[in-house]
C-alpha cells in the first residue's frame, strides 16, 4: 500500500513537470527569465533529487526529475532549451566525456572479471577457505576493513575490488549487504584522501595553484578528522558489536540468515549472482586475478603519468589520469585472467566470453546511476553552483577567521552532498581557501585545506548521488538507497565529531599553536568513548544487536 502511494506521488510529479513544460512552450515569450544563475536555486535540482530518492526509495526517476528541473531553470523555462539541456548538453555530453567513458569501461571490465571468478569457482573456494580461517563475524568485518585500507590507490577500484573479494566471506558469516556496503564505503574515499600515493592525492595537489600542492597535501593529512574518526568509529563498533539506526535492523535480520533485506520482504541485492560452472575452483582462481588486477592498474596509472618516460613514481602518480589508467590496467587484468583460466583448464574460451555480457549486466544499475548523477552535476554547473559557493565563502571569511576550518568543513559537506562530487568540491573550495589565507596564518591554512577535503569526503559519503557511494553499493551488491539510508546516521555522527574537532583546533592552533599529534589522539579517544557509551545503553535492551550478536558469538 505504501509503495503504491509512493508510485502515485512520483507519477504525479512527472505529470506536473510535463504539464508545466507544455504550458511554458506556449507562453514562453510572455514569461521573464528568472535570475537563477549563481543563486541558491542552483542547488535546488540536487536537493529535489536527493529528497525524492530518500522518500520514494527509487533513485533512477529521482535523479532524472532533478535533471529535468535543473534543465528547465538553466534554459530560462524554454521548452526546446530544456530538452537540449537534458539530452544534448546533459546525458549525451556526459557519455561523450572521455573521463566518464574510461570509468564506465573500467566498471564493465571489472564486472566481467568478477563474473569470470564466479564461473571459475574462485569466489566460492575463497569463501570456503575463509570460513575455516576467519572464525567470527568480527574477524570477517575487520578483514574487510584491512583490505579496504590496503587498497588505497583509488576509491572506485577499492569499492569494486574489496566487494568482489570479501563478499563470499561476509556472506558466510551472515553480515548484511548494507553493513558490508558501509564498510566498503568507509574504507574507500576516507582512506584514499589520507593516502599520499593515490588518485585523490593527485587531484588535490593539482587544485593548489602556485604552491607545492603535494607538500600541502601531506601536511594536511593529520588534520583530516573525518577520515580518522570514521575509521576509529567503524573499528570500535565492530569490536564492541554495536549498531544503531536502520543498520541495526539489517544486521539483526542477517543474524537470522537473511542478508538481503531487513525483514520487510524487500531484497536489497541489485545484481544476480553468476552460476558457478566449475565446482573444483581453487583459491588461486580468485587471488591471482585480483593481484594481477591491482598490479596492472597501478602500472596503468603511472603509465598515464609519464613514469615510463623518466618521471619519478610519486610525480607520475600525481600526474596520472585515473580514468585511462584504470581502464588500461583492468583490460590487461582481464586478458591475464582469461589466459589463466584457459591454460589451467578451469574455463574454456567460450565460457569466458559468456562472462562479458554477464559482467556488463551486473554493472548496469551502477552505470545508470552514475550517468544520471554526472548529468545532474553538469546541470548544477550550468546554473552556477560553483560561483554561488565561492561568493558565500568569500563573504563569510571576515569575522570568523579562526573558526573558518569549521565553517569550511560544513560548506564542503553541504556542497558535496548536494552535487555528489568530492573532487568538484575540492576544485572549487581549495583555491578559495588558499586565496583567503594568502599571507596570513600558514598553519591555519593547512587545517582549512584539510577541513575542505574532510567536508568534501563527508558530503560525498552521505550523498545518494555520489559516484563513490554508488560504487560501494555496486561492490556489495546492495540496493543503493538502502545503503545510503543505513550509512547516513553513521556518517552524520562522524561529521558532528569532526565539526567539533575543527571548531576546537582552529582557535587553539591560531592562538596556542598546539600540534596535531596532541589533538588527533584526543578526538579519536572521544569517538571510541562515544561508541562505548552507546554500547552500554544498547546492552539494556535485550532485543538489541549487541545482545543478539553476543549470543551468536557464544554459539560460535
Amino acid at each position: 500500500m505504501k509503495s503504491s502511494k509512493k508510485n502515485l506521488i512520483a507519477i504525479a510529479v512527472v505529470i506536473l513537470i510535463i504539464a508545466v513544460l507544455g504550458i511554458l512552450s506556449i507562453y514562453v515569450d510572455k514569461i521573464p527569465s528568472p535570475s537563477t544563475y549563481a543563486t541558491f536555486w542552483a542547488l535546488v535540482p540536487s536537493v529535489v533529487a536527493i529528497t525524492l530518492a530518500l522518500i520514494t526509495k527509487e533513485v533512477y526517476s529521482s535523479l532524472f526529475i532533478g535533471i529535468v528541473i535543473g534543465s528547465v531553470f538553466a534554459s530560462g523555462f524554454s521548452f526546446t532549451g530544456s530538452i537540449s539541456n537534458v539530452l544534448q548538453d546533459g546525458l549525451i555530453a556526459q557519455l561523450s566525456d572521455s573521463y566518464n567513458v574510461g570509468i564506465l569501461i573500467f566498471l564493465v571490465i571489472l564486472g566481467t572479471i568478477v563474473a569470470l571468478m564466479n564461473k571459475a569457482g574462485g569466489s566460492k573456494a575463497f569463501g570456503d577457505w575463509a570460513a575455516t580461517h576467519i572464525k567470527t563475524r568480527q574477524g570477517a568485518q575487520l578483514c574487510t576493513v584491512l583490505l579496504g585500507v590496503l587498497i588505497f590507490i583509488d576509491d572506485y577500484f577499492n569499492c569494486l575490488t574489496v566487494g568482489s573479494v570479501m563478499k563470499p566471506v561476509t556472506d558466510k558469516h551472515r553480515i548484511s549487504r548494507a553493513k558490508f556496503a558501509y564498510v566498503i564505503d568507509a574504507t574507500a574515499a576516507p582512506i584514499c584522501i589520507i593516502a599520499p600515493v593515490s588518485s585523490w592525492a593527485a587531484a588535490v595537489s593539482g587544485f593548489v595553484k602556485g604552491e607545492d600542492g603535494f607538500g600541502l597535501f601531506i601536511k594536511a593529512i593529520p588534520y583530516n578528522y573525518y577520515s580518522f574518526l570514521t575509521l576509529a568509529m567503524m573499528i570500535a563498533m565492530i569490536v564492541m558489536k554495536v549498531e544503531f539506526g536502520s543498520m541495526e535492523k539489517h544486521e539483526l535480520n542477517a543474524l537470522k540468515g537473511d542478508l538481503l533485506s531487513m525483514g520487510d520482504g524487500k531484497k536489497t541485492v541489485t545484481a544476480e549472482e553468476t552460476d558457478v560452472v566449475n565446482s573444483n575452483g581453487k583459491v588461486v582462481d580468485l587471488i591471482i586475478p585480483i593481484i594481477c588486477l591491482v598490479i596492472c592498474c597501478i602500472i596503468g596509472m603511472i603509465y598515464t603519468g609519464g613514469f615510463f618516460s623518466g618521471v619519478s613514481f610519486v610525480e607520475a602518480f600525481s600526474n596520472s589520469d585515473a580514468s585511462v589508467g584504470l581502464a588500461i590496467g583492468s583490460l590487461f587484468g582481464l586478458l591475464i585472467t582469461i589466459l589463466l583460466y584457459v591454460i589451467r583448464g578451469v574455463l574454456d574460451f567460450g565460457k569466458c566470453m559468456e562472462a562479458i555480457p554477464e559482467g556488463f549486466k551486473a554493472m548496469v544499475p551502477a552505470i545508470l546511476i552514475l550517468t544520471f548523477a554526472w548529468t545532474l552535476k553538469g546541470t548544477t554547473d550550468m546554473m552556477g553552483a560553483k560561483d554561488f559557493v565561492q561568493t558565500a565563502m568569500t563573504s563569510a571569511s571576515g569575522s570568523l577567521f579562526s573558526f573558518l576550518p569549521a565553517v569550511i568543513f560544513i560548506v564542503g559537506c553541504l556542497m558535496a552532498f548536494a552535487t555528489g562530487t568530492s573532487w568538484g568540491t575540492f576544485g572549487i573550495l581549495i583555491p578559495i581557501v588558499c586565496a583567503v589565507f594568502e599571507g596570513k596564518n600558514n598553519e591555519l591554512m593547512i587545517i582549512a585545506i584539510s577541513a575542505c577535503m574532510a567536508g568534501a569526503v563527508c558530503g560525498d559519503h552521505c550523498s545518494p548521488i555520489s559516484d563513490t557511494t554508488i560504487m560501494a553499493s555496486a561492490g556489495a551488491q546492495c540496493n543503493h538507497v538502502n545503503h545510503v539510508a543505513t550509512q547516513l546516521p553513521y556518517a552524520i555522527t562522524a561529521a558532528i565529531m569532526s565539526f567539533v574537532a575543527y571548531a576546537i583546533v582552529g582557535p587553539i592552533t591560531y592562538r596556542l599553536h598546539v600540534k596535531w599529534f596532541i589533538m588527533l589522539p584526543i578526538f579519536i579517544a572521544m569517538m571510541v568513548l562515544l561508541v562505548f557509551v552507546l554500547r552500554v545503553i544498547k546492552r539494556r535492551n535485550p532485543a538489541s544487536y549487541v545482545n543478539a550478536n553476543t549470543r551468536v558469538a557464544d554459539a560460535e
